[in-house]
């Protein structure tokens, strides 16, 4: 199902994990902040929502969504640090820099998420414009934050479940 027929914020909530005493950081892009700054809202409130502690939740802002690979990697190295949110939107305009930007801040973020052995969450939308961002960051199609910020929770409790067992 494509994202254009698909509620970004319905998710299962299954199982989730105590997030009561793990903390999140959550890097932003400044670049489309009227996009961006929901995508953040929509992460933030969803870890509130599901037990994260206000005090646990970091943001760092970045000027644009490359930026975003390099500021994961330093929230990610911190060992007190249990998770990490990329939030940002590349509009794909009528030149080819979003393929280059989409792809280079995807392999870069799989490569964090795999260093530094911690969920590292791509939410960066990749829309074909202005209009298209807005429905995915609370407007009809939910907000892709709130995805980000409940696959970061999920990550959580699989590592923890992989790993304790």
């Amino acid at each position: 199902m494509s994202s254009a027929d698909k509620n970004l914020s319905v998710f299962t909530t299954e199982g989730l994990p105590d997030i009561s005493n793990k903390k999140f950081a959550i890097v932003v892009a400044e670049w489309n902040s009227e996009v961006t700054d929901k995508l953040f809202e929509g992460a933030y409130q969803t870890l509130i929502t599901y037990g994260a502690l206000p005090a646990n939740i970091v943001r760092g802002n970045v000027p644009g969504s490359f930026e975003l690979t390099l500021a994961s990697q330093w929230y990610a190295q911190r060992a007190d640090i249990d998770a990490v949110i990329a939030l940002g939107v590349v509009i794909q305009g009528e030149t080819k820099h979003n393929d280059y930007i989409n792809h280079a801040v995807a392999q870069g973020i799989t490569n964090v998420s795999l260093k530094c052995d911690k969920p590292v969450i791509f939410g960066v939308l990749t829309p074909n414009n202005m209009e298209q961002a807005l429905d995915r960051a609370g407007g009809v199609h939910g907000n892709k934050g709130d995805e980000a910020a409940i696959t970061a929770i999920k990550m959580i409790g699989l590592k923890n479940l992989i790993l304790n067992d």
